[in-house]
């Protein structure tokens, strides 16, 4: 059992509930009384550059320096996210303090003009239980840097974030923050075009994210036992070009949505096999389509209908289609962009692909995303499978069932999809232990440039082991 306790807990929210009045009311509005009750007479806090300070010698500094004239200079502290771990402190099995860790950064105003990054540093708090009442006795500031290794603005700041788009030349950014098994922030920053802003419900083309609704689909039929994943899909659809391979009946859909089809991504002329199903990973949206043809054959309904009947309706995602059609909000969609700043023309798609083009909007794909966090549909049997590592995709990565999982050194795991066209570049990661998760939509070639600033931001020690993942680098 680990001793550090999880978001969920009583003991978490009420250690951040103080960690909020302290810095977010007391630090950042400079109102020293908030300090005056929250410290312990015998508070003592260490830096490791100012030396150390009791609580009068504290107080007096904020008085006397940070706060003595807000107007001419504001210092502003911001909660690196995820990066806080709480461990509890017994004596007796009685609950008496906590140690709180984690990284914050600061930034500074100047005489009212632009706010900027001013130094990072991790931290450690000794909290302690007086009176049914959480105070801090111990504060130590240390490992500070000038130089910001993990963002380089704060992205929380509407401001700055703009100006960090602007200055990555993306036109678009819909960003999903998913916490507690909920979908708590949705941000839409850019323009459709010079004369309109993109709307909060602006509707994006999310590439493969196509991928994982086929695959849910597929799985909520599993799990009503309509559908078998290992049964081989020849009985409802043999493609033309492999009725002479007889490799064709060894393939079930388990092996479509953990990529083991043995099929290439697409495609050249005629569908080959590549090598055998079920012995090995590689990508392909043509499985995907593969599905697409044996679902439509077996329950003999288009796949968008079985996603509107299954999915789209009852999680109230209007705006969500794999076609387009007479009830298409054209006024609404994000143009796809080249990293020339050249418009890619509007793909207006018929017929449903199983592994491309889905239309949606930020919040309806992170209502799906919190759905799927949340076993929508599915009996445990069948979310313990999809959370299966059944295939190895990269070191450090494996393929579920319609979900690439990221298994992290503390035993969790994320489970995420990217997608990537003309004009697309998207990608989310969902947490089924903690429910928290991040989507990031961006409407540019190469929109994939800010994943990284993003997921450090938002998923902080999460998101370098993920970007450890990718890149083999630590």
């Amino acid at each position: 059992m680990k001793a550090q306790v999880t978001e969920q807990t009583e003991l978490f929210k009420s250690i951040m509930r103080k960690d909020s009045l302290l810095f977010q009311v007391g630090f950042n509005s400079c109102d020293i009384g908030q300090f005056e009750h929250i410290l312990m007479a015998d508070f003592e806090f260490f830096h490791d550059k100012g030396g150390i300070q009791d609580k009068a010698e504290f107080l007096n500094a904020l008085r006397n320096g940070l706060c003595k004239s807000p107007e001419q200079y504001q210092s502003t502290r911001v909660l690196s996210k995820n990066t806080t771990k709480i461990y509890p402190l017994y004596a007796n099995e009685n609950l008496y303090g906590a140690i709180q860790t984690g990284v914050h950064h600061f930034f500074e105003t100047i005489n009212d003009k632009e706010q900027r990054f001013a130094s990072s540093a991790d931290f450690t708090h000794l909290w302690i239980s007086e009176n049914a009442d959480w105070k801090l006795k111990r504060s130590l500031s240390y490992n500070h840097t000038n130089e910001r290794a993990e963002t380089p603005i704060d992205l929380y700041r509407p401001s700055e974030l703009k100006n960090w788009l602007r200055e990555h030349k993306i036109p678009i950014l819909g960003l999903g923050i998913i916490n507690n098994g909920e979908l708590e922030e949705i941000k839409v920053i850019g323009d459709l075009n010079k004369k309109k802003k993109a709307p909060l419900n602006t509707i994006f083309n999310v590439a493969s994210l196509t991928k994982p609704i086929t695959a849910y689909i597929a799985l909520m039929l599993a799990s009503a036992n309509k559908l078998d994943l290992d049964e081989p899909v020849y009985h409802y659809w043999v493609d033309p070009d492999l009725k002479d391979d007889k490799r064709h009946r060894l393939l079930t859909t388990r092996h479509i949505l953990s990529h083991q089809t043995g099929f290439p991504n697409w495609r050249d002329k005629t569908l080959k096999f590549q090598f055998m199903p079920g012995t090995a990973y590689q990508y392909s949206g043509e499985g995907f389509e593969y599905l697409r043809m044996v679902l439509e054959n077996k329950f003999k309904k288009p796949l968008d209908q079985l996603a509107t009947e299954l999915i789209f309706e009852p999680l109230g995602m209007v705006d969500t289609r794999f076609i387009w059609d007479d009830t298409m909000h054209e006024q609404r969609l994000a143009p796809g962009i080249a990293q020339n700043g050249e418009v890619y023309e509007t793909h207006k798609r018929t017929n449903a692909n199983a592994a491309d083009d889905l239309l949606t909007t930020v919040e309806e794909y992170g209502t799906f995303l919190t759905a799927v966090l949340n076993g929508y549909g599915l009996s445990q049997e069948l979310v313990e499978e999809m959370q299966s590592n059944q295939v190895q995709s990269q070191k450090g990565k494996h393929f579920g069932l319609g979900f690439e999982k990221y298994d992290f050194k503390d035993g969790n795991f994320a489970m995420s999809h990217g997608g990537a066209d003309k004009g697309v570049q998207t990608i989310f990661f969902i947490f089924p232990k903690t429910k928290q998760g991040i989507l990031i939509f961006t409407n540019v070639d190469d929109g994939y440039k800010i994943y990284e600033d993003l997921l450090i931001q938002y998923l902080g020690s999460y998101g370098r082991e993920i970007l450890e993942i990718e890149t083999g680098k630590k």
